[in-house]
């Protein structure tokens, strides 16, 4: 088991720390949706959120949580782009330097973001190896505290959050479902509600071309191998043995769906819901819509819209005239 696995008291303590410096996004429902996936559903729309996405619980609740002594030797951190927006903009805030890595092919929006909020952003090859070795090696060079995208405590306990203030809002839920990449937020979200009362079942939600956390769910042990691309490009890290652990304790499941799915479900959250999300955000309405998870119909489930930082020049149903 791994050391330092976050319990509910630190969800609790992050939302204190939170407040006032991310915000409390709205809850959405839709009748259209509710009739479509045949199941009452409310949406938490972590695409409102500061730096565009949930990341920003996690980063600030980080990088808040340093003494001034590790803070001031600056943060480093390495990302598919979300979360790395998120810790540039908390580490201006703590008013420290920020250290970026990110591959190649990271969406221009995200990047965009990390320079805007004055990190200095660090381009690596597209494997999680190349964005790990940058990382370690900007701290042997300049020093500096990592806050890593999903394996770190602090960041499970503030991705937590956004489920606590769902379950505040709406009250007992009879499941909650949210994406699933390195874990972070899929282990923070199981561990809110197990928290709250312990009777709302969570489920994770996959892409079936980035399917580790299924099969390692199904397997006991975990997997990080076989996987391919997809679409999703938020949910292509894999577990650490940490999150797997959680997961392990306080998820019901873990659903897969297709890219075909996937860019389905990121259309109608357009069209019906009027929300701007991105593809790794659509993958739990995916199944939903797809009904792959049958102990999710006709009950009151919880999704955590995870971001809404879309390259608008690559949208995935575009087509070139």
């Amino acid at each position: 088991m791994p050391d330092s696995l976050p319990q509910f008291a630190d969800i609790q303590a992050a939302a204190v720390r939170l407040r006032g410096r991310v915000h409390r996004t709205p809850v959405m429902r839709s009748a259209t949706f509710d009739s479509l996936c045949g199941s009452r559903v409310w949406f938490k729309c972590e695409n409102l959120q500061r730096a565009g996405a949930f990341k920003a619980r996690g980063a600030f609740n980080a990088v808040f949580s340093l003494s001034d002594e590790e803070a001031q030797g600056g943060i480093v951190t390495h990302s598919s782009g979300n979360h790395g927006a998120a810790v540039a903009l908390a580490a201006r805030e703590r008013g420290v330097r920020a250290d970026i890595v990110a591959p190649r092919g990271t969406a221009a929006i995200k990047c965009a973001a990390i320079q805007r909020y004055g990190a200095t952003l660090h381009l690596c090859e597209p494997t999680l190896a190349a964005r790990e070795h940058v990382a370690a090696a900007l701290i042997r060079e300049r020093g500096g505290t990592l806050v890593h995208p999903f394996d770190d405590p602090r960041v499970i306990a503030g991705q937590g959050t956004a489920a606590l203030e769902l379950l505040e809002e709406v009250g007992s839920l009879d499941a909650l479902l949210a994406p699933v990449s390195g874990g972070g937020l899929l282990s923070g979200t199981a561990l809110a509600a197990a928290g709250f009362g312990g009777q709302t079942a969570v489920f994770g939600a996959e892409p079936s071309a980035v399917d580790d956390a299924a099969r390692s769910l199904l397997a006991g042990r975990l997997i990080s191998d076989g996987n391919g691309s997809t679409i999703a490009d938020g949910l292509r890290a894999t577990l650490s043995p940490r999150t797997f652990a959680l997961l392990q304790r306080h998820v019901t499941a873990i659903a897969t769906v297709s890219e075909e799915e996937i860019i389905a479900a990121m259309r109608l959250a357009w069209d019906v819901l009027k929300l701007v999300i991105e593809p790794s955000c659509a993958v739990p309405l995916a199944v939903l819509l797809a009904g792959r998870e049958p102990r999710l119909r006709n009950r009151r489930v919880g999704v955590i819209i995870t971001g809404g930082n879309v390259d608008l020049d690559r949208l995935p149903w575009a087509t070139t005239p």
